[in-house]
């Protein structure tokens, strides 16, 4: 009876070792799955994290910022770690490009989208329709072309001149300037576009500084003749100069009352020179400028007879009546009577005649007729 039972007790005893064993071993197996789901489930939460910082963060907070400028470490911090445990997560690092900022000025996002400009309340970005406003050019007044004759004062920054700064500009419109090498054409160009040019040609020296200006006008001429005191060629200093300037320079005697303006392939432009407006009439080189009087002005007359104290011929003005015209002769004599006739001149020539009565018109009665140019008034006598 002993030796069952032992065997029975071997056995079982045998069987529990087999079972704890295979326990153990087991447990081996199935941990890299518990540890993977529990490293997975961690990194989702902490992307769910990341994720709900960066969409309540204003984007100039996401926005890279330019070196020297510090950036706001809580949010940084929060970002690189979420990140560097993304980083270890196979979910993570296979499926998903993180989304961030890369330093600029506007600001550009990087992601799934590809590349996407960002705009700023500072430098929004422009739309696909914008259009940049053309420069607008100066008037005529404040510009001044160089042209061959000029002499320009060209001054090198820096550079302590050993020779004359002054240059002519020679025959065809060039310009020798040693530093630059060969001549440069700079007939009609300003004196900030020929230093630009400059800056370009010099070779010798890193970024020139150079600046160009004019010393001597000669290019820009028109001449002027007539009643002035000064006659002759006057230079303009732009290229348009109103009429008013270039008759001060030559001194417009008292005499002188218009001008002509005589200019290539254009009609004579006649001008009052008394009148404000036409005398900012603007000039241009090359312009002949005339300076005459004024045309004599034509007298008109009527002509007063018959019982007036001073008959004859008397100036005309345009609106003067008949009352006016028999005062201006001295009045009526004491044997006039109260007729007077006025007669006028015809298309044909021939005289025609009409009588009003003075008495009726001086008490208010009848209008005072007004009297054209040439008419006759006589004045007849009481009967």
């Amino acid at each position: 009876m002993k030796s069952p039972v032992c065997a029975v007790l071997v056995l079982s005893a045998s069987l529990a070792i087999t079972a704890s064993a295979q326990v153990k071993s087991a447990t081996p197996v199935n941990q890299p799955s518990v540890i993977a789901n529990t490293s997975q489930s961690a990194a989702n939460a902490t992307r769910a994290r990341v994720l709900t910082v960066e969409s309540n963060t204003p984007k100039d907070k996401l926005t890279a910022v330019s070196p020297g400028v510090q950036k706001d470490d809580t949010l940084n911090n929060h970002v690189d770690s979420g990140r560097s445990r993304r980083a270890g997560s196979p979910s993570m690092t296979a499926n998903t490009a993180p989304e961030r900022t890369v330093g600029s000025a506007a600001g550009v996002r990087v992601g799934h989208s590809g590349l996407k400009p960002v705009g700023s309340a500072d430098n929004p970005p422009l739309s696909a329709n914008a259009t940049v406003a053309a420069p607008v050019a100066a008037p005529s007044t404040e510009v001044y072309r160089v042209g061959v004759g000029d002499v320009l004062d060209i001054q090198l920054a820096g550079n302590a001149p050993r020779a004359s700064t002054l240059f002519t500009v020679l025959e065809n419109g060039v310009l020798e300037y040693p530093l630059a090498g060969n001549p440069i054409v700079v007939s009609g160009k300003t004196a900030a576009e020929i230093a630009s040019i400059l800056r370009q040609q010099i070779k010798v020296l890193d970024n020139p500084q150079v600046t160009v200006s004019v010393r001597d006008y000669a290019s820009h001429t028109v001449s002027i003749t007539g009643f002035v005191g000064a006659p002759g060629t006057k230079i303009l200093r732009r290229e348009a100069m109103p009429l008013y300037a270039v008759l001060a320079e030559a001194m417009v005697l008292p005499e002188g009352g218009r001008a002509t303006i005589n200019r290539k392939n254009n009609a004579p432009i006649v001008i009052d020179i008394n009148d404000t407006k036409l005398s900012a009439t603007l000039v241009l080189p090359g312009d002949v400028i005339r300076v005459s009087g004024l045309p004599p002005v034509q007298v008109e007359y009527y002509f007063v007879g018959g019982e007036i104290n001073s008959p004859g011929q008397k100036p005309h003005h345009s609106g003067i009546t008949l009352t006016q015209a028999i005062l201006a002769s001295g009045g009526v004599k004491g044997s006039a009577g109260s007729k007077v006739r006025i007669s006028k001149q015809g298309a044909d020539g021939k005289l025609v005649s009409a009588e009003f009565n003075l008495r009726r018109i001086q008490t208010g009665k009848d209008p005072d007729p007004v009297l054209q140019q040439g008419d006759r008034v006589e004045i007849t006598t009481a009967n």
